[in-house]
């Protein structure tokens, strides 16, 4: 008699006891996404396959300029940044509506317009550039002396402040 896939026996003083095995390992986080990556490829009805392969589709000059925005019922929604990427849409619209169709997803009709995108408003600066610029850098700014304490000091802070970082701490904390 075999024994279930989820058990297995363990000695237990002189006779035997049934057991579940182990829960088996979690898989990684990769093999996840490699996952989720598989299952976009298999549905060729979704935006994010169509990101993927809109360069292979639309070609390097339309796909820098032109972009999926959106696909619902079958309905894809291609925006073009400037009027004349519009009109190369457009123009070509038969051609792209194939090619998207023989690469397997599903689109009855395109829908082209104009779009903005929105710009970083939130792009941060390099750590490398604001250290290079920084009022504390002796090597950039020079050294001056401090017109409160009479001490060396960074030449960058003393033209920010008028004073080294110490005294204005002091005088901050004083204030408080």
């Amino acid at each position: 008699m075999a024994l279930p896939s989820n058990q297995k026996r363990k000695k237990f003083g002189k006779g035997e006891i049934l057991q579940e095995a182990p829960p088996a390992m979690a898989s990684r986080l990769s093999s996840c996404l490699d996952d989720i990556k598989i299952s976009w490829q298999k549905k060729r009805n979704n935006i994010a396959g169509l990101w993927q392969d809109w360069s292979k589709i639309a070609g390097e000059p339309l796909a820098s300029n032109c972009k999926p925005l959106s696909l619902r019922r079958g309905m894809l929604v291609i925006g073009a940044k400037h009027p004349q990427w519009l009109q190369a849409l457009q123009y070509n619209r038969t051609q792209l509506l194939a090619r998207i169709r023989t690469q397997g997803y599903e689109v009855r009709d395109l829908r082209i317009q104009q779009y903005h995108p929105r710009a970083k408003k939130n792009q941060l600066e390099s750590e490398d550039s604001i250290w290079g610029r920084h009022p504390s850098r002796i090597d950039v700014h020079g050294i001056a002396k401090c017109s409160q304490c009479s001490s060396p000091a960074p030449a960058g802070e003393m033209a920010l402040w008028g004073m080294c970082g110490f005294c204005r701490r002091a005088i901050i904390l004083s204030n408080e």
